[in-house]
């Protein structure tokens, strides 16, 4: 496969180690150029994709994530969040703001520090190690959505972003790709789900699904 031949889609579809045996590309700080202009990470094997249909609002994943995390229930330091328009109607109200994983990550790219990496030990997660990072925020400000998927630890000082719970000190679950996440274990209406599969890139549509079953039909509610 020559590299004209090779495209961002076809990169999404194979690990790194496939790469380099294919000799497509060079390893560039952890970044594969491509040629032509190019560059990408090697993809997460691991992303969090929601229900907001199903969401409640109880913040019942945020609480999980920060006591997971940070040994201490505080939502503000959740790295899920769950935001709520009072002036909106059901089902348009909830939303749930998650890291996307992204397969080019602006905030990995921006990061002076190389605190905010890829991690090839661990299915090449996206994640941040606070001891590497400076505070400067420029993932904050680099990450695309709004909200920002990268949330700032004021009690901390440093940034940090969903890690699929790779690093969980305070929780006794093996976690990561292979592992658990807190806040799906947690959620009682099951409204968040991990997944090997890269999610839809363009809007929400692949990381919002639908993870309602057929007893949501019985109730009138919504279903598909």
């Amino acid at each position: 496969m020559s590299k004209k031949e090779f495209s961002r889609r076809d990169f999404l579809k194979i690990g790194s180690s496939t790469l380099a045996a294919l000799g497509v590309g060079t390893i560039v700080g952890g970044w594969f150029d491509l040629g032509d202009g190019v560059i990408a990470l090697a993809a997460s094997e691991g992303y969090l994709v929601v229900d907001t249909k199903k969401c409640a609002g109880c913040m019942t994943c945020m609480m999980a994530c920060s006591l997971a995390h940070e040994g201490r229930s505080n939502p503000s330091l959740s790295r899920i969040q769950i935001t709520q328009n009072n002036f909106a109607n059901y089902p348009e109200d909830i939303s749930i703001n998650q890291c996307r994983q992204c397969p080019t990550a602006p905030c990995v790219e921006v990061c002076p520090t190389k605190a905010n990496h890829y991690d090839p030990d661990n299915a090449n997660v996206r994640l941040i190690d606070p001891k590497k990072c400076i505070g400067c925020q420029q993932c904050i400000q680099a990450c695309p959505y709004t909200p920002s998927r990268v949330i700032w630890n004021f009690e901390d000082q440093h940034a940090q972003k969903c890690d699929l719970c790779v690093n969980t000190p305070h929780w006794k679950e093996e976690g990561g790709p292979n592992g658990k996440q807190a806040c799906i274990s947690v959620c009682p209406m099951q409204a968040i789900k991990f997944t090997n599969e890269i999610p839809i890139q363009t809007g929400n549509k692949g990381y919002d699904v639908n993870l309602r079953t057929k007893e949501w039909a019985r109730l009138g509610i919504i279903s598909e």
